[in-house]
């Protein structure tokens, strides 16, 4: 299957304003991009590339003092598969763990470990190590909290999820990631496309989603505490400890978004 995805971000800048962008899709989808993934500006910028700490695709503009239109469209092939479960899968010993996967045990900017540590585990002790316990986490997220875009808020920390019972993608993410790391689980955050495919069309505006994996018995497998359910086509664009590591774009300077949309359709082929 194919995925269309894209977005349409409108800045205003009242003075020239450096940027940081990541928007483009993760390079481990980049083998099944049809095209590239270019970004394009109006007016035109000069647009510089690097992979951060993370590996992740970031992109370096200024903005003019003035209304700046961002936009990206790409053509992704998708296997169609749903997200894996692996229900067997134990947890990894910390002292057994690979070196690169200690920092997404420590606590981060919106997830505080030393603060939910003793809840965690009051929570989480009984459940079956794992898949199991992370699997259990992510179905006390799912309930506890309420989703709904008039809940968000950028500041909202995971502890401040869990007492406000409500929050975004991002939050029901951060939640989860702290506690999986409180319970000696690896958690990266990860942010990308995730289309209604294959689920009833939700009567909301589409969005960037967000969702984490955990390392378990070796290896990297997905979770979504928000949707809580194996989904359809995601389509990553970036991974870190949480969403300060993933921002869609960081300004050094004043700024007012006016305008944002994203698309992610399945593209369904015309039956001669």
């Amino acid at each position: 299957m194919q995925i269309h995805v894209g977005f349409e971000m409108i800045y205003e800048c009242p003075q020239p304003t450096p940027m940081i962008l990541v928007l483009r899709v993760h390079d481990s989808r980049v083998p099944n991009l049809v095209g590239r993934d270019e970004l394009h500006f109006d007016p035109p910028v000069p647009a510089t590339e690097y992979r951060d700490s993370f590996g992740n695709r970031c992109t370096r503009i200024v903005a003019p003092a003035a209304r700046l239109r961002i936009c990206g469209d790409a053509m992704v092939n998708d296997s169609g598969a749903i997200d894996l479960v692996a229900a067997q899968v134990q947890q990894t010993p910390v002292a057994d763990l690979p070196d690169e996967t200690l920092r997404f045990l420590l606590g981060s900017r919106y997830c505080e470990t030393d603060r939910l540590s003793e809840m965690a585990w009051a929570l989480f002790a009984s459940a079956p190590t794992g898949w199991g316990r992370v699997q259990a986490i992510c179905d006390y997220v799912h309930q506890h909290l309420v989703f709904g875009y008039e809940h968000a808020r950028a500041t909202r920390t995971a502890l401040e999820a869990y007492f406000d019972r409500r929050g975004v993608c991002r939050d029901f993410t951060h939640l989860a990631v702290a506690f999986c790391r409180c319970m000696n689980i690896p958690a990266r955050y990860c942010t990308g496309y995730l289309g209604d495919i294959g689920v009833p069309a939700a009567d909301l505006p589409m969005d960037f989603a967000a969702w984490f994996e955990a390392y378990l018995d070796g290896r990297w497998y997905t979770f979504d505490p928000r949707n809580n359910t194996p989904r359809i086509g995601r389509v990553l664009i970036a991974r870190g400890r949480d969403a300060a590591d993933v921002a869609l774009s960081t300004a050094f300077g004043p700024n007012v978004l006016t305008s944002f949309k994203v698309w992610t359709d399945e593209v369904v082929s015309a039956v001669a």
